[in-house]
C-alpha cells in the first residue's frame, strides 16, 4: 500500500538534491553547440586568466545568466505548486492545469501586443516592469476566481476545480489569441517563441529586474510552511492551532501568483514543472512542508535548468522551446505516476 513505501530521510534528500542541482548546473554550462570541457568552465568561473575569451563570452554572457534565471524559474515554479497543492489540499493544483499560468500569460501578451498603445495615450513608452506586473495580475485574478468558485464551506472540491481550471484556461485561451490576431510581424515572431516557453533570451538586465523577486518570494514561501501543514488537516483544526486560516490563505494565494507572475514574465508558458516536482518530494520524503516547499524548489530547480540544457542539444544548433520539452518529459511521467498510484 501507499502508506507502506519506505520514505527517504528529509536532511539527506535536501542535500542530495542540492548537489545535484549544482552538477546540473555546471553541466549546463559546458552544453551547447560550443562544447566546453568542465576545466575549461572552471577556469572561466575562477577568473582564470588562462581561459579562452570565446569561451568565457559564451559562458558568463550567455550561459551563466540562462542557467541562474532558469533555476529561478523552476524553483519558483515548483514552490507555487507545491504551495497551491497545499492550499487546495489536492495533488493536482499546479499553476498550469488550474488556469493561474494562462492567466498570467494573458496579462504578459497584452502588455507585449497592446502596450505601446495603452501607453502612448499618456505619452509614455512602456516601462521596464510593465511586463512582470501585468503577468502577476493576470496569475492574481485567475487564482482568486478559481479559489472563489472551487471552495464550498471551508472545503475544495476537486471536481470544481479542474473544472474551473479549464474554464480559465479556455478564457485566457481566448484571449490570448485575441491578441495575437492583432499583432504584427515582430510581436508574432516573439508570441510564438515564448507562448511555447523559452530562456534563450536570458540575459543579465533580465536577472536584475527578476532575480530580486523571485528570491524574495523563494525565501518568504518556505515561512507558511507550518500554517500548510495545520490546513492538511482542515481549517477548524488549523484555526484551533492558533493559525490566522483567512490571512494565511491570502499570503499563499498572493506569494504564489506572484511567483508564477514573475515567471512567466521572463520564460513563457513552462507546464509541469509545479506539478511533478511536489508530487515526487511528496512521495520521497512526505507531506511535512518544512522539508517539501524547499525540497519541491530544489528539484523544480534542477527539472527546468536539465530540460533547458536538452532544448539546446536535441536539434543543434537550432533550439527547441523548453515549455515542449518539458511537457514531453512531464506529461507521459505524469502519466505513469497515475496509473502507479491507480494500482497501488
Amino acid at each position: 500500500m501507499a502508506a507502506a513505501l519506505k520514505r527517504a530521510p528529509p536532511l539527506p534528500a535536501l542535500i542530495a538534491l542540492g548537489v545535484g542541482l549544482l552538477i546540473c548546473g555546471l553541466l549546463a554550462l559546458r552544453t551547447g553547440p560550443y562544447q566546453l570541457g568542465l576545466m575549461e568552465v572552471w577556469r572561466i568561473l575562477s577568473g582564470s586568466t588562462e581561459a579562452d575569451l570565446a569561451a568565457t563570452m559564451v559562458v558568463r554572457e550567455l550561459r551563466l545568466p540562462r542557467l541562474l534565471l532558469g533555476a529561478l524559474v523552476g524553483a519558483a515554479l515548483a514552490l507555487s505548486g507545491a504551495m497551491l497543492q497545499g492550499l487546495f489540499r489536492n495533488p493536482l493544483a499546479d499553476p498550469g492545469l488550474i488556469g493561474v499560468s494562462s492567466g498570467a500569460a494573458l496579462g504578459a501578451v497584452g502588455v507585449i501586443v497592446l502596450g505601446e498603445r495603452l501607453f502612448s495615450v499618456v505619452g509614455v513608452g512602456v516601462p521596464a516592469g510593465a511586463l512582470p506586473v501585468a503577468a502577476f495580475v493576470g496569475a492574481l485574478v485567475a487564482t482568486l476566481v478559481i479559489w472563489r468558485i472551487a471552495s464550498r464551506n471551508g472545503t475544495t472540491q476537486v471536481a470544481l476545480l479542474l473544472l474551473a481550471g479549464i474554464a480559465i484556461n479556455a478564457i485566457a485561451g481566448a484571449g490570448t489569441g485575441v491578441l495575437t490576431f492583432m499583432a504584427d510581424d515582430a510581436q508574432l515572431r516573439t508570441l510564438t517563441f515564448w507562448s511555447m516557453g523559452s530562456l534563450a533570451h536570458a540575459s543579465w538586465p533580465d536577472l536584475r529586474v527578476t532575480a530580486p523577486l523571485l528570491l524574495i518570494l523563494l525565501l518568504a514561501m518556505p515561512m507558511l510552511a507550518r500554517p500548510l501543514n495545520a490546513l492538511l488537516l482542515g481549517e477548524a483544526v488549523a484555526g484551533h492551532l492558533g493559525h490566522e486560516v483567512h490571512r494565511v490563505k491570502q499570503a499563499t494565494v498572493l506569494l504564489s501568483a506572484l511567483a508564477v507572475g514573475a515567471a512567466v514574465s521572463v520564460s513563457g508558458l513552462i507546464g509541469f514543472v509545479g506539478l511533478v516536482a511536489p508530487h515526487l518530494v511528496r512521495l520521497t520524503i512526505g507531506v511535512d512542508h518544512r522539508w517539501l516547499l524547499p525540497a519541491s524548489a530544489l528539484l523544480g530547480a534542477c527539472l527546468l535548468v536539465s530540460a533547458d540544457m536538452l532544448a539546446r542539444v536535441v536539434v543543434a544548433p537550432a533550439e527547441l522551446p523548453i515549455g515542449l520539452v518539458m511537457a514531453l518529459i512531464g506529461g507521459p511521467f505524469f502519466l505513469i505516476l497515475l496509473m502507479r498510484q491507480r494500482w497501488v
